[in-house]
């Protein structure tokens, strides 16, 4: 069973017209803003007043700074003009916990095996004897 794996999952879909919705909405929400304050005002002053709106909803829409949306600049901004600038490194010293720890007697260790002068040279000669044991299946074939 084949499933399929969805691809551009990053892009979004547009719907109205070459907008996607979020760019649809943050142009017809400086529009609107323009349209509330022309009923309001007057011409006149709606476009004074308003075009700060509409600059805003269009960069929201269409501009992007270091490949990130606007939106994400605002957002940060916004976050970084309202939390605190003043970071303290608060050190709490860590609670050491002491254990009692009985010592306990050393065990005698057995004795490690040597080598002796003796071993060495039989296992000398068993390596010499399978080396020539091989020079002799060579000669024979």
């Amino acid at each position: 069973m084949r499933f399929e794996v969805p691809q551009f999952i990053d892009v979004e879909d547009k719907i109205f017209g070459p907008l996607t919705f979020k760019q649809f909405a943050y142009v017809a929400g400086g529009v609107g803003f323009i349209v509330i304050l022309y009923t309001m005002v007057g011409l006149v002053f709606a476009i004074l007043l308003g075009s700060p709106m509409l600059i805003l909803g269009l960069a929201l829409a269409f501009f992007k700074v270091n490949n990130r949306p606007f939106s994400e600049m605002v957002r940060s901004f916004l976050l970084y003009a309202t939390n605190r600038k003043l970071y303290l490194w608060k050190h709490q010293p860590k609670q050491v916990e002491r254990k009692e720890t009985q010592q306990e007697e050393p065990q005698e260790r057995p004795a490690l095996r040597t080598n002796t002068q003796s071993k060495l040279k039989d296992i000398a000669w068993s390596l010499d004897m399978k080396e020539s044991m091989y020079e002799n299946m060579e000669q024979v074939k």
